[in-house]
């Protein structure tokens, strides 16, 4: 089982990053560097499999939040590098979580439950209609206001479902 990690933060640099010692997947795979502006850094390898939510570009200075699994091994090396699973670009028009939901659709870390309106659209990263209950998975929930209770509380505009 996957347990998202988070790491906050302002993109400091984008690089290309290789992988093989013959080239293999050149320009395919890119290394983010993320300041929280509190010492602590972090560097984000990104992959053609690394999802960014609203399929959207970015740059150096933006403020982006980066989702790991924190049970993956990583190289013993400063300052830390994950593989990105998921990587969010920060909007104030919505909020996002990245996490297991269980049977009562609340995350892992306890923080969210989601409520499911007809409104809100369920889908798989590529887009398409998911047409299961997306109960006990991996999802990648946006929406706007949430309840001051623990957990909090929403309606979500959209879950991606992470298979």
């Amino acid at each position: 089982m996957i347990h998202f990690y988070s790491f906050e933060g302002t993109v400091t640099m984008i690089s290309d990053f290789i992988i093989g010692q013959n080239g293999e997947g050149e320009g395919c795979y890119k290394l983010i560097s993320v300041d929280n502006g509190s010492g602590a850094s972090v560097n984000f390898v990104v992959s053609p499999t690394t999802y960014f939510v609203d399929h959207v570009m970015v740059a150096i200075g933006d403020h982006v939040t980066g989702y790991y699994d924190g049970n993956a091994p990583v190289p013993f090396i400063y300052p830390p590098q994950y593989r990105a699973l998921v990587m969010v670009k920060y909007s104030s028009f919505q909020n996002v979580k990245v996490d297991h939901f269980n049977s009562q659709m609340v995350s892992n870390d306890g923080q969210l439950q989601v409520n499911i309106s007809p409104n809100t659209q369920i889908v798989l990263t590529n887009g398409q209609p998911f047409s299961r209950s997306p109960v006990n998975r991996d999802l990648i929930v946006i929406y706007g206001a949430a309840t001051r209770s623990i957990p909090a509380q929403t309606i979500p505009y959209r879950i991606i479902v992470l298979c």
